[in-house]
């Protein structure tokens, strides 16, 4: 009977030192084949269109293009592609932005060690994988309205510690409507203040305050 074919896994990651250390444990087992590596998502999309390997291994924070950004392209290229998302992120928006652009499955790093040599073969077999923390925090949120594009937008720049007057020159509104805005996003994100509704923001991967 002929041996079977290793899975053939790609690694995109900012980070040298995460792209070693999944390289050593890809080596460490027979059956994976790391094929290729890429440092954001713009080469992440090239990468894959030359090696069409068999399962993506995904960073969402890079430069030039974001984790979820590449995914959806390289789905878009590739309907049948299997992408495996490493992130440190649990929050349910970080985790529903990659499902959206096509994600397979789903990995918080400090469990790579664990958890990817099997993550890599459930999402090879066409099966979804998703941490039970995750998939708590998805269930959590699930049934809550979602922010619209505007108020993504007001949140934002207050995340970044602006005021309704300077949020509003930003965004050309006056500060009658960033008012507006800003009491549907504390009822939306049931926080009980401005200080609440970032916090709440951040640990969902709502917004992101190092971009």
């Amino acid at each position: 009977m002929p041996a079977t074919a290793p899975i053939r896994v790609m690694t995109v990651d900012d980070h040298p030192l995460m792209r070693e250390g999944i390289a050593a444990l890809l080596a460490a087992h027979d059956g994976l084949e790391l094929v290729g590596e890429a440092a954001d998502g713009q080469a992440a999309v090239e990468a894959f269109a030359a090696l069409r390997p068999d399962v993506v291994l995904m960073d969402l924070q890079m430069p030039e293009l974001d984790g979820a950004a590449a995914i959806a392209r390289i789905v878009a290229q590739s309907p049948d592609a299997r992408v495996l998302v490493l992130t440190t992120y649990r929050g349910d928006a970080q985790a529903r932005r990659a499902f959206a652009a096509g994600a397979s499955g789903y990995l918080l790093k400090n469990a790579i060690r664990r958890e990817l040599v099997e993550a890599i073969r459930q999402v090879h077999a066409g099966r979804r994988y998703l941490p039970a923390e995750v998939a708590a925090e998805l269930g959590q949120y699930a049934l809550q309205d979602e922010l619209s594009a505007r108020e993504l937008d007001v949140l934002r720049r207050l995340a970044q510690g602006g005021s309704n007057r300077d949020i509003g020159a930003e965004l050309g509104l006056s500060e009658d409507t960033v008012k507006t805005h800003m009491k549907a996003i504390l009822s939306k994100l049931h926080a009980a203040d401005r200080t609440q509704a970032v916090v709440i923001a951040i640990r969902r991967g709502i917004v992101d305050v190092w971009n």
